[in-house]
């Protein structure tokens, strides 16, 4: 039998994606008094990997990556993600976009890139409340590698420097 062991704490990342470069300093304010000071900023990545989003965020769209200074126990990203989508919901009216903002909650752990989605598949599982877990990149053998769900922004490395910082 195994010994169950209490696993240690993770570094809290959230994606940011807009349509609206005004917004990035908007949502970092309401995202701090949360989860406390962003240690660690990515530039802003032209998010051009798919239009999935382009319908209801316009266009172009960027992504830029906060990470937070306080590390946090891995099973509290799904009630983390359902604060990052009551933000979403704030940022809803008055742009004249359905949905002008997009937070990625993840976490990064030694050998792990996880976000968390309230999609379900086949390879992601149920956290909590409706949120599931993915397991998006993982390091091996000196690099992040991808999975056959990876998606296509995160598979074609442009973020690798920034989740190795």
């Amino acid at each position: 039998m195994g010994r169950i062991s209490q696993p240690p704490p993770v570094k809290l990342f959230a994606g940011v994606l807009t349509s609206r470069p005004e917004l990035f300093g908007e949502v970092e304010s309401r995202l701090t008094p949360l989860f406390g000071p962003v240690d660690l900023r990515s530039e802003r990545f032209p998010f051009d990997a798919t239009d999935y989003y382009t319908p209801e965020m316009g266009g172009p769209i960027e992504r830029q990556f906060l990470a937070f200074d306080a590390l946090i126990e891995a099973p509290t990203l799904a009630e983390i993600k359902v604060r990052t989508n009551r933000i979403e919901a704030d940022f809803g009216g008055g742009t004249g976009l359905r949905r002008p903002v997009n937070l990625d909650p993840g976490y990064i752990e030694q050998a792990k890139v996880v976000l968390a989605t309230t999609k379900n598949f086949y390879h992601r599982i149920l956290l909590a409340d409706g949120i599931y877990g993915e397991v998006t990149l993982h390091y091996q053998d000196g690099a992040w590698r991808a999975f056959p769900w990876t998606f296509p922004d995160f598979r074609d490395g442009r973020y690798f420097e920034f989740f190795a910082a």
